[in-house]
Order: structure tokens, then sequence, then C-alpha cells
């Protein structure tokens, strides 16, 4: 195998963002069938509340903005994320939550039922869960990398993964990462999207989840990350990405 220096990565990482807008297919993308511009239905799905603003906000943010349509598909409402509450509070305290943070985004809150921390993989939540995905009819699809140290984020990875096996891999399917080294781990992104001028969403979409205390939980965290991504593409601010190999291309946009 060729070995390549930093230097070279960082050169062919920025000339990524610089010709491909960020490797992803965001906006007025080309249809590779047609050869025309159309609009893209983009699914993002996360196992909790907050995972798909905080793993990729401002890429949702760029979609969002260029009149694509964005689901966040949170496979849990977040049942067990607050201390001192039944599961039933948690829940609607985190689902109004996410209805915010999706109104920051402009995009839609869908739930796929399972109950936080206790997340099933087996053969009908697959079924349940390709019914779902199945029914967006997504072009795109963002979920959590397969090897996240959370169990409710490998389900969700999993999930995703057998909903794309299932139709025949009809959508791209991107893995996006969150608290880096943490959770995320062994995670070398192969897209870069350059979210300097969203990064304000992204980061207003976290903290409408107040009752994960972003300031102090996790938003530092992903901050560093968005600089670190930026520096390795060449950009102020990034977010990476892994795209599965046997993706069809898109195409993409400048953000």
């Amino acid at each position: 195998m060729e070995k390549m220096t930093r230097r070279d990565m960082l050169g062919r990482s920025s000339l990524l963002v610089a010709s491909l807008g960020g490797g992803l297919p965001l906006v007025s993308t080309i249809d590779e069938l047609g050869g025309t511009n159309r609009k893209l239905k983009v699914v993002v799905a996360g196992a909790h509340p907050d995972d798909p603003e905080s793993g990729c906000g401002g890429t949702i943010a760029l979609y969002s903005d260029r009149g694509h349509e964005v689901v966040i598909l949170y496979l849990t409402r977040g049942e067990a994320g607050i201390q001192g509450t039944s599961t039933q509070e948690a829940a609607a305290i985190r689902t109004a939550e996410c209805q915010k943070a999706c109104a920051i985004l402009k995009a839609r809150p869908a739930y796929a039922g399972q109950i936080d921390g206790n997340t099933e993989v087996n053969r009908s939540r697959y079924d349940n869960f390709r019914k779902i995905l199945g029914a967006e009819h997504p072009d795109v699809v963002f979920t959590h990398w397969p090897i996240d140290t959370h169990r409710d984020h490998r389900a969700a990875s999993l999930l995703v993964y057998d909903a794309w096996l299932e139709s025949g891999r009809k959508f791209a399917l991107y893995y996006f990462e969150v608290d880096q080294g943490e959770q995320t781990q062994v995670f070398h992104p192969t897209h870069y999207v350059n979210i300097s001028l969203t990064e304000s969403r992204k980061r207003a979409a976290c903290f409408a989840h107040a009752s994960q205390q972003p300031e102090t939980t996790f938003y530092p965290l992903h901050e560093m990350m968005n600089r670190f991504r930026g520096m390795e593409c060449g950009v102020g601010l990034a977010e990476g990405f892994v795209r599965h190999y046997q993706n069809h291309e898109t195409g993409v946009p400048e953000p």
C-alpha cells in the first residue's frame, strides 16, 4: 500500500472540500440517471435525542437551507436520560427538546419507538425499522458508526445497515461520529463537510437539549472535533463522515 504523509492527506482533503463542497451529496445535486437537478430526501438516524444534532447538525443545516427535505429519526426518546425523573417524564421533556432542535435545523422529527438503554436488535426490530425508514424513501442516510461504545448507538447503526441491505442499497449510506475517542472509536473520515457557516445553528440545536447540559457535558468536545476535522481538510470547521464504499455517488455542492 502506498504510504501517505500527513501533508499529502491534508492536501488531498483540502481538494476534496474545495472541489466537492465537502464530499457529500448536499445541494443542487445531479441525478445520476436523468442528469437533472433534483431535491434530496435525507434521513439522519440517531439513537437518542441530541445524537444527530451533535454528529452532523452543521451538515443537516446545509441540506435544509438549500431546500432539501431532512428527517431526523430518533431510535428512542431519551427515556433514561434525565436522572430523578420517570421514563415517561424524561421522554416528554426530551421529545420537546427534539422538536425545538429540529425547528432550528429546519428538519422534521420522527421516532422509531424503542426505549433508551433497552434497545433491541432482532428480526422483528429489523423488520419494523426497515418499514419506518423505507416509508421515507431516502436518497441519503446518516447514522452512527457501528463500533461506538454505546450499545444504543450500535443498535441504531445495525438497524440502518440492515435496512440499507434489504433495500438493495438504494440510498447512500454515511456514518457520523460523536464524542470522538470517548464513544466513536477508530473513526477515519472518507468525506468532510465545511460547516463554518452553519456551526452556530448546530450549536443552537445541541443547546436545545437543555436537559443534557450540553455546555458542560458534550458540546465542548464537539467544538474541538469541529476544529480538528476542519484542520484535516483545510477549512475552519468541519464534520467528518465515513461513506460506505458500495454507495453510488450523487454529486456534491459547495456549502
